[in-house]
């Protein structure tokens, strides 16, 4: 009787836990799922692909811990770059790890520098509005190379939504939230280098990652990618 009741208990536990840890936002996440994107140049040529999947989805002090594994692509579909990362969801809140604001060039580059990075989160409440502020994010690294030091700081700021409107993609028609950032990058290797980037994104209820953003520096537009398969 009691191994019937301690085996139920076990179940019930168990169920619970599994479900807790694949909803997030309303969003089913599960082992095996993901998304790929494409990253085009400002004349509309594709210049890489990324895909991410979903590797496991665990409950962790109140929260989904969502540990994402993404591989980077060229243009002619050669494997580039692996990378793990994590998002966490609070059920109203997705929070990313700021890591991700680092691009697949940026991380070949600095991959000897035995970086060690700390951050706050990127957050993306569960409901947006227009005329929303979202908070600010920023990503600190210090890291060598032999007798080289090197510095990463990485700042978002001026997180707006600035319209909510419908748009077409690769992967779908979307009815999407605009949100406007900057960016400030400076990083120090024996000099340094000051770099500023003002980035539109795109966020959709129900996909809990940009479906399209776009890159601009000085006004002029110098990169952008695309959601272009869901799974």
């Amino acid at each position: 009787m009691i191994n019937r009741v301690l085996l139920l208990i076990a179940f019930v536990l168990f169920t619970i836990t599994s479900s807790y840890a694949q909803e997030c936002m309303g969003v089913n996440m599960k082992a095996g799922s993901g998304f790929d994107m494409a990253n085009y140049d400002a004349k509309g040529k594709l210049t890489s692909s990324m895909t991410y999947k979903i590797a496991k989805v665990v409950p962790e002090g109140g929260m989904s811990v969502i540990t994402i594994d993404m591989e980077t692509f060229d243009a002619k579909g050669k494997s580039q770059l692996k990378n793990t990362y994590q998002m966490k969801c609070n059920g109203s809140t997705l929070l990313l790890d700021a890591s991700t604001l680092i691009n697949e060039q940026q991380m070949k580059s600095i991959e000897n520098f035995n970086m060690k990075f700390t951050s706050s989160n990127i957050e993306y409440p569960g409901k947006l509005t227009v005329g929303q502020k979202l908070k600010d994010a920023s990503l600190k690294g210090e890291g060598a190379s032999g007798p080289l030091a090197m510095t990463m700081n990485i700042t978002v700021f001026n997180r707006n939504v600035e319209a909510q409107e419908k748009i077409t993609i690769p992967a779908g028609t979307f009815d999407a939230f605009k949100i406007s950032s900057d960016m400030k990058m400076e990083t120090k290797m024996g000099f340094g280098i000051t770099v500023d980037i003002n980035t539109i994104s795109w966020r959709s209820p129900g996909v809990l990652w940009d479906i399209k953003s776009e890159s601009y520096r000085k006004g002029k537009l110098i990169s952008k990618s695309e959601l272009t398969k869901i799974y």
